[in-house]
């Protein structure tokens, strides 16, 4: 490991349906547009376009921003925890600092928040991060690359590795292999997950509605996933004090990305959106607008 900037370590490598079906227009608009998107297989999931700050000439002013994205410019798709939305403070705190880089786009995963379905803890996910990612294309943003939060810091990595992924990928505390139990946290998570009682407490303690039935086939793991990713700029995040994730989690993304990946290990950070800080935050908005230019 190599030292960075003062607080942080950084290892590098060389580097309701009936309601919901209406798609957004082709038009991004001044102000924040909400609308529901309909993903391949049918979920309707509620997501938030904030159009973000846009260069005119050497100045951030997004006041006149009215037409079509500037040429190149950048959008953010955001993917959140389990049990997150697209409403929580810490969503909407991530969006509002990544939009200094950017269009975001900001959804809630099936069975989360106004989104329809049922969460299936980052097997479907994937459907709905290709369906924020292309709203964002169809608003007219050539450049598009995905943050993701925990869960959904393994289900951008599994898209990414897909065809048609991000120009960019940023995975913050994410898991490299499914069934983890080796912490209190992610023990409580599988109970609320595969116990009838569990679930009931997903729905109304957390309103997240979490899918009965097992994983089948089982999904490629997010270690498995990383490999295909390249050649796109993959970002690992993760936080030393990450109570969900020991550091043998990204350790392991890292190792299996080589150099198509860059690791940054956080010196007291936990887990997720809640322990993102405004100054992570801005690297990482830094590092996309680097990672996602036309090459």
């Amino acid at each position: 490991m190599s030292a960075g900037p003062a607080g942080h370590v950084t290892r590098s490598f060389d580097i309701p349906n009936s309601e919901t079906a209406g798609r957004a227009s082709s038009r991004p608009s001044q102000s924040r547009l909400r609308r529901f998107l309909t993903t391949d297989d049918g979920v309707n999931i509620e997501a938030v376009y904030d159009p973000g700050a846009v260069v005119y000439g050497g100045s951030r002013d997004d006041s006149d921003y009215t037409g079509s994205p500037p040429t190149g410019h950048l959008a953010v798709v955001v993917a959140h925890g389990f049990t997150g939305d697209v409403d929580r403070p810490a969503v909407r705190r991530v969006a509002r600092t990544l939009a200094r880089y950017g269009a975001v786009v900001t959804f809630s995963f099936r069975g989360h928040g106004r989104s329809g379905g049922h969460s299936t803890v980052g097997d479907r996910e994937v459907l709905d991060v290709a369906a924020a990612v292309r709203w964002a294309r169809e608003l007219g943003h050539a450049r598009v690359a995905t943050v993701g939060f925990s869960m959904g810091g393994s289900v951008v990595l599994r898209h990414a590795a897909l065809p048609d992924g991000p120009d960019a990928v940023v995975s913050v505390s994410a898991p490299a292999r499914w069934y983890y139990r080796g912490t209190a946290p992610m023990r409580r998570v599988h109970w609320l997950v595969t116990r009838p009682a569990g679930r009931l407490v997903g729905r109304y303690g957390f309103r997240t509605r979490i899918h009965h039935r097992d994983w089948n086939p089982v999904p490629l793991s997010p270690v498995e996933s990383v490999p295909l990713i390249a050649p796109t700029p993959l970002l690992i995040v993760h936080g030393d004090r990450d109570g969900y994730f020991p550091v043998d989690h990204p350790g392991m993304l890292a190792d299996a990305a080589g150099e198509n990946g860059e690791l940054w290990l956080e010196h007291g950070m936990g887990h997720a959106e809640d322990a993102a800080g405004e100054e992570l935050l801005e690297r990482m908005g830094e590092w996309l607008v680097k990672a996602a230019a036309p090459r």
